[in-house]
């Protein structure tokens, strides 16, 4: 471009090889300039594309180098750790033979040992045996010995006796766990036969406010075994639980010796199938059954409690109402006789006014009368009086003349 060339507008475009000036509208010229600007781009981006392919294979070929290099490096060291690893692996096993051997030359010590010790115990459990053997055949004769004579002593004692000891036994056996487990309870003899029949003991324990949460009717069953009838526990089913009826109990018990070798009397028995809360056992069970239905009965004290709050309400409100009623009664007994009285009274007074009634009535009529008789007495005159009767009436006339002065 010269000094005189005038510079070209936005709008005009000069050759740069004759300088001749060239006139274009604004959208040509835009798009001249974008597709100078876009065949720039392209150069520009194919030769930075270029030069960073080649960047890249030099990294390439420097880190394919490096881990060529770093693989042999690793090689080298992995050979040597394996060849220290398998010296020291050489080592161990030598180590590992030696402890085993100790270790087997140990146990085989200790198998010795173990069994000549063993022998030993063998030995004196032999003569342990033998000597348990010889006590048990000791205790055993003693047993038998102890049966015939609990046989024979059953045999001699009376039916009433064989009842009184196992009773005694059951009164002893509860005294000495009386103050322990049951220092509330009450454990007496049942002398009350005035239902016609009773039992032998009854139990009954008591919370602490006083409110009896357990009750038991026990009935206490022996017999000798020379006896030939020999007696059922079935057999009092029905007495035992009329007993309990009568003294208010909520549980009967059986303490029965009887049916020894029945498998359904061995222990605590529940025949509540028979007879509602009816249990049967042996004299060994006889505090556990105790026991057994006491610590039953105690989740029930706070209902039983509140039940008998609601009974003493009732009792009272069943008081009240008896007050009350006898109160009606009385009531009503005395508005009968105050209204007989009344209603006697009424028809007096009602017989009075019908008679004073009948004395006004007769009062209201002699009046009358004697108005009448009033009019009539002053309508009554002399000239009436003297009408149609002259010698009346000549006296009236005289009466009537004034009298005349005396002559001189």
């Amino acid at each position: 471009m010269t000094a005189n060339t005038p510079p070209a507008t936005s709008n005009e475009i000069r050759c740069p090889h004759c300088g001749t000036l060239f006139t274009i509208d604004e959208a040509k010229y835009a798009n001249i300039v974008q597709q100078v600007r876009t065949s720039e781009f392209e150069t520009e981006l194919q030769a930075r594309l270029a030069a960073a392919d080649k960047a890249k294979e030099t990294e390439i070929t420097l880190a394919v180098a490096n881990a060529r290099q770093q693989l042999l490096e690793v090689g080298a060291l992995k050979d040597s750790e394996i060849q220290h690893l398998k010296a020291k692996l050489k080592s161990a096993a030598t180590e590992q033979e030696l402890a085993v051997r100790k270790a087997v030359s140990s146990l085989e010590k200790d198998l010795s040992e173990a069994k000549s010790e063993l022998g030993v115990q063998a030995a004196e459990r032999k003569a342990k045996d033998v000597a348990v053997a010889q006590s048990h055949a000791v205790e055993l004769a003693l047993k038998d010995e102890l049966i015939e004579r609990y046989k024979d002593l059953k045999a001699k004692l009376s039916v009433k006796m064989l009842g009184e000891t196992l009773e005694q036994h059951c009164e002893a056996e509860f005294d000495r766990m009386r103050s322990l487990a049951f220092p509330n309870a009450q454990f007496e003899k049942d002398n009350d036969a005035s239902a016609g029949t009773k039992g032998d003991f009854v139990f009954r324990d008591c919370s602490d406010d006083g409110v009896e949460y357990v009750s038991i009717m026990f009935e206490m069953k022996n017999e000798s075994d020379a006896t030939a009838t020999k007696k059922k526990n079935s057999d009092f089913f029905a007495k035992l639980d009329k007993d309990r009826n009568e003294k208010g109990c909520e549980y009967a018990v059986l303490v029965s010796m009887l049916e020894e070798e029945s498998e359904s009397y061995t222990g605590i028995t529940d025949v509540s199938h028979l007879y509602p809360k009816m249990f049967v056992v042996r004299p060994q069970f006889f505090l556990a059954i105790i026991a057994l239905l006491r610590n039953a009965a105690l989740d029930t004290i706070a209902v039983r409690t509140e039940l008998e709050q609601v009974k003493q309400q009732n009792i009272d409100i069943t008081d009240f109402e008896s007050e009350l009623n006898g109160f009606k009664s009385a009531f009503g007994r005395n508005y009968d006789l105050a209204k007989g009285k009344f209603d006697t009274a009424i028809k007096e007074i009602d017989s009075a006014i019908s008679r004073l009634q009948k004395v006004k009535d007769n009062l209201l009529g002699s009046e009358n009368n004697l108005r009448l008789a009033n009019d009539k007495a002053t309508a009554l005159t002399v000239k009436k009086l003297t009408r149609g009767n002259p010698t009346m009436a000549a006296k009236f006339a005289e009466l009537n003349r004034p009298e005349q002065p005396d002559a001189a």
